[in-house]
Order: structure tokens, then C-alpha cells, then sequence
């Protein structure tokens, strides 16, 4: 069983991932992941990162080359924005959330050190942050691949996190898979 679960920034994606590759004994895989490992071995921000992203297409290339490895193997699930589009035979998710929302979870994570993102000093900056980053990744993707990952019905499950605890969303994210693999 291969997974991919796609969404916009604080929708929990990362987190409902891992839960449910515990609930089925896959492996997690993250591009967040891989572009931080990126980051890390350029010695830049994750942010400065994502900017160098948007004029070079290398960036980009060696996650999808990342993706396509994968696809080599069973038995897994990755968060990525784009992995639906590379790996085709997966089970699609996506996760929503109103953006507002994600800037107070994120917000909130950058208090209680979950997430260690310096550059935002408010909520209001991480809202900011969050629209900045999404125009930018909806661009690059449409240059580069001519599609847009917000387009709801490249997947086969949506769920709009907004109303839900982290807890109702791996649950309802369980549920679609449940019923999808039996």
C-alpha cells in the first residue's frame, strides 16, 4: 500500500502521516524532510531554500527524483505537495485548512518549540508566511508542471482540518483508508 497525503501548511499533514503509518506499519517519508536535509546540506534556511526554489528548477528536480524512487517501493507513505503527481497507483489525501487557522497552530507549535522557525516573531508574520509560501509553491508548480496542487480532485479523499482536532483528522483520514483497502 503506498500513501500520499498532499495539503496546505498546518493542516497536520506531517502529523496525520505519521499516525498513520503507525496504525499500518509503513514507512513515513517527508519532503518537508528532504528539503530541510536540503537546506541543511547548502547551509541555508529552509526559507531560503524555497526561494532559491522558485527560479531553480534543480531544487524541485531532486525531490521529484526523491519521489521517483519511491515508487519503487511498497508499503509506505510520504506528506509531499506533489507526491499524488509521481506516484499515481497510491492512495491520494489531501488536507485543507483555512489559512488563519494554520497560522495559529503554527504559531502556537513555534511557542511550545515543536517547530523551530525563527524568522516569524507573530502569528500575524506566520500568516504572512503561510500565503507567501502557498502563492510561491502554486506558481512554481504550474511552471514547472503545468498543474496545481490545490486542484481538489487530483485526489481521491479531502478533508478540510479547520473544524477538526489532530485527533479527528487521523481518524477520519483511517476511516477513508480503511474503506478504500477492504
Amino acid at each position: 500500500m503506498i500513501i500520499t497525503i498532499s495539503g496546505t501548511p498546518g493542516s497536520g499533514k506531517s502529523t496525520v502521516a505519521k499516525a498513520v503509518a503507525k496504525e499500518f506499519k509503513l514507512k513515513h517519508y517527508s519532503a518537508g524532510d528532504f528539503m530541510r536535509e536540503m537546506a541543511a546540506e547548502r547551509g541555508i534556511s529552509l526559507e531560503e531554500l524555497s526561494k532559491l526554489a522558485e527560479e531553480d528548477i534543480s531544487v524541485d528536480r531532486e525531490i521529484d527524483a526523491r519521489n521517483k524512487r519511491l515508487a519503487k517501493e511498497d508499503n509506505f507513505i510520504i506528506d509531499s505537495r506533489l507526491a499524488f503527481h509521481f506516484l499515481p497507483k497510491a492512495i491520494k489525501i489531501f488536507l485543507k485548512v483555512n489559512p488563519k487557522i494554520a497560522a495559529k497552530r503554527i504559531w502556537k507549535d513555534i511557542q511550545d518549540k515543536k517547530r523551530m522557525v525563527e524568522i516569524f516573531k507573530s502569528e500575524k508574520e506566520v500568516l504572512g508566511g503561510i500565503l507567501a509560501r502557498q502563492r510561491s509553491d502554486v506558481s512554481r508548480y504550474k511552471k514547472y508542471y503545468n498543474l496545481d496542487y490545490l486542484d481538489e480532485k487530483n485526489y481521491d479523499f479531502v478533508l478540510d482540518t479547520s473544524k477538526l482536532n489532530l485527533q479527528e483528522s487521523i481518524e477520519e483520514t483511517l476511516k477513508f483508508i480503511r474503506k478504500k483497502i477492504i
